[in-house]
């Protein structure tokens, strides 16, 4: 159908530029010369309608060879014409050959080069403009504001005011829509009643709630919303967005009912967003309600809803169905896959989010920045590094690299993989950190022994990156946990809420309270344990108790276990360690007791595994298991690599257990 309206128009055009040859005679017969400007300004508008810059020149050529590229009106929409489809020069030609520039043209000629880019050639434009209306200001402040100079926007702003401009709606609109804070927000707010803007407009309103919405100041939105005289949908779209993305999940359910109540009907806007909410919410039945209304009017073809569908059906563990709305759509694109393949991620099957992502790419659909950063983490949890490897690979053809999401899920990757070089060495093509990019790099630093490094990039963090969040200490005192850095462990967990305003959370005193276990240290960590004012997880108890092996006497190890035992039943690491203490100390009906205990309740020892991926395979190998693929060719490797280690001297009572079960295999 597009074709044919385009055809149409082309044939219009034709017609129209055979009867310029009539102009001569129509001129004569009629005499006024808006005949002959209305054909010429007829010309322009299909030549907007085609959108065609070759058709555009030709025209132009026309208005030339008679003489009206010079003409105000004729000259305005030609320039207008070029700064939609032409470039910069062609728009200034086009400017310098109107004889009487008015306003509009200036204004036109001017936002021609903010729509090419050219931010510093339009504003030598705006400087040279003989009179400036809120126009001109206007065309500056979207400019900066569409190319992200939003300092250079706000201080023109300012400069408008000085100059006595009165802005407009359009304005605040768009200051409202890049405010960096609340606070900002509030102030253009008070601006906007200074200056009698009609707060009651739809638009102005609507950017009002929103904005107030995006920093979480409900109360304010609410304000903006009841004093509003007229209202439309995305008046209530805003509002109920506000809602939930402030975390009132069920005030937003709310807006949503009284919304349908007053006789408005939801668009495909609503209910993702209220979908999205009953997803926050793990409200299967109110999702499924709105699921149910998706499907009756229709909205489920939008990519938008399916996927905030699919979204929901993953949240509340029904991936199956996840999976059945996914394969009742037919028309894939970027935001539908991107949904799916999270879900798979989300539950573990990271190979069918592979699978998955494969497909779109063989569908053509070009991969986001959510999407390589979704399938990056699928595949550091499982797959092979090869399949990594070919990831980035893509990442680098799709000129994403730079993409700060994207470039801190390739740093995860690799650090879990254990090329930290690799991680290192992606951290450092970062250009724009974000404390994300820094704590997955400290992160992974700390999880491979990196000790020294990871406090490295915190101190080049505290000198010129963002504040350091709870996740920064948290891996930084993980770093100090792992290098047996106690002193300056003890000094960062101290000086946390003082030096970095952060206030040490269960995590930060689970890994203070295993340093000074590892340390041995005991007592010290009891203290802290007994101080702090969190409720002792079992992960604090079992660091604790990991400790009283090597250095805990047994009314100490007997107090520890008891408590991990209540706090978790089914570990068999309390058990374990009794079972050790009493062993070693002699206490044979002690431990005979403990072992029954054990059996009775039904704890079960967890049996430790590791896995290997080779190719698209994944081997994994379990505590103790002599029988499995190749494995006489990789005990006779062992001893091969035993026997090397006792030519260099390193021989060991280990070796040798580990060469008879090597003949047992």
């Amino acid at each position: 159908m597009d074709a044919l309206i385009r055809v149409l128009y082309e044939e219009k055009l034709v017609y129209l530029c055979h009867s310029i040859r009539m102009q001569p005679f129509l001129k004569k017969a009629h005499g006024p010369l808006a005949t002959s400007l209305s054909y010429y300004s007829n010309l322009i508008e299909h030549c907007f309608l085609l959108k065609s810059l070759d058709y555009a020149k030709f025209v132009h050529a026309q208005l030339i060879k008679v003489g009206f590229n010079t003409h105000t009106f004729l000259g305005n929409r030609c320039l207008d014409l070029y700064s939609q489809l032409g470039t910069g020069n062609d728009s200034l030609r086009v400017f310098e050959d109107i004889i009487d520039k008015n306003l509009i043209s200036w204004n036109i000629f001017l936002k021609a080069f903010v729509r090419f880019g050219e931010l510093e050639r339009a504003r030598d434009v705006f400087d040279e403009m003989p009179k400036r209306d809120v126009v001109s200001w206007n065309t500056m402040i979207s400019g900066y504001v569409s190319f992200g100079l939003f300092d250079d926007a706000f201080r023109f702003f300012s400069e408008m005011q000085k100059a006595g401009i009165r802005p407009s709606g359009f304005t605040y609109s768009t200051l409202l829509s890049f405010v960096s804070s609340a606070c900002r927000g509030k102030q253009i707010h008070a601006s906007m009643i200074r200056n009698g803007v009609d707060l009651s407009n739809v638009v102005v309103g609507n950017s009002l709630i929103g904005m107030y919405g995006k920093f979480g100041v409900v109360d304010y939105a609410f304000g903006v919303f009841i004093t509003m005289e007229e209202l439309d949908i995305t008046s209530w779209n805003s509002l109920i967005w506000s809602c939930g993305k402030s975390g009132y999940q069920n005030l937003a359910l709310r807006q949503f009912v009284l919304m349908r109540s007053v006789g408005y009907s939801p668009d495909q806007f609503t209910v993702s967003t209220v979908i999205t909410v009953c997803s926050n919410l793990q409200d299967l039945e109110k999702g499924e309600q709105i699921f149910a209304l998706c499907i009756r009017v229709g909205f489920l073809s939008n990519s938008i809803v399916s996927s905030a569908s699919i979204d929901l059906f993953s949240k509340c563990n029904r991936l199956e169905d996840s999976v059945r709305v996914f394969e009742e759509i037919y028309q894939w694109d970027s935001v539908l896959c991107n949904a799916m393949i999270s879900s798979y991620a989300w539950h573990g099957f990271g190979e069918n989010a592979l699978q998955l992502f494969v497909l779109t790419l063989r569908e053509n659909l070009r991969p986001t920045e959510f999407t390589l950063s979704i399938v990056l983490s699928a595949v550091s949890i499982l797959l092979p590094v090869d399949q990594g490897s070919q990831i980035h690979s893509l990442v680098v053809k799709s000129g994403l690299e730079s993409d700060v999401i994207v470039a801190s899920s390739l740093v995860e990757m690799y650090a879990k993989f254990g090329l930290i070089d690799s991680a290192m060495k992606t951290f450092a093509k970062i250009g724009a950190r974000d404390l994300i990019s820094w704590n997955t790099m400290i992160m992974g630093l700390a999880y491979n022994g990196r000790v020294s490094k990871a406090l490295e990039i915190f101190k080049e963090l505290l000198i010129g990156g963002p504040p350091p969040d709870e996740i920064t200490l948290a891996g930084v005192l993980l770093a100090c946990n792992v290098g047996g850095l106690v002193d300056e462990g003890l000094s960062i967990f101290s000086s946390m809420e003082k030096e970095y305003g952060v206030i040490p959370a269960i995590e930060h005193y689970a890994c203070i309270v295993d340093m000074m276990s590892r340390g041995g240290k005991l007592k010290e960590a009891m203290d802290i344990v007994e101080l702090m004012p969190h409720e002792p997880s079992g992960l604090i108890w079992g660091s604790l108790l990991c400790a009283c092996e090597i250095y805990g006497d047994l009314r100490f190890t007997e107090r520890v276990a008891e408590r991990v035992m209540e706090l978790e039943p089914q570990s068999s690491l309390p058990y374990l360690v009794l079972a050790q203490a009493y062993e070693m100390r002699g206490r044979w009906e002690s431990l005979v007791r403990v072992r029954r205990a054990m059996k009775e309740k039904g704890v079960r020892k967890v049996i430790g595994c590791s896995w290997i991926g080779i190719k698209n395979h994944v081997f994994v190998f379990k505590e103790n298991q002599l029988l499995h693929i190749g494995g006489k060719d990789i005990y006779f490797i062992l001893r091969l690599l035993i026997q090397e280690i006792e030519d260099d001297g390193y021989a060991s009572q280990q070796y040798d257990k580990v060469r008879a079960v090597g003949e047992v295999g």
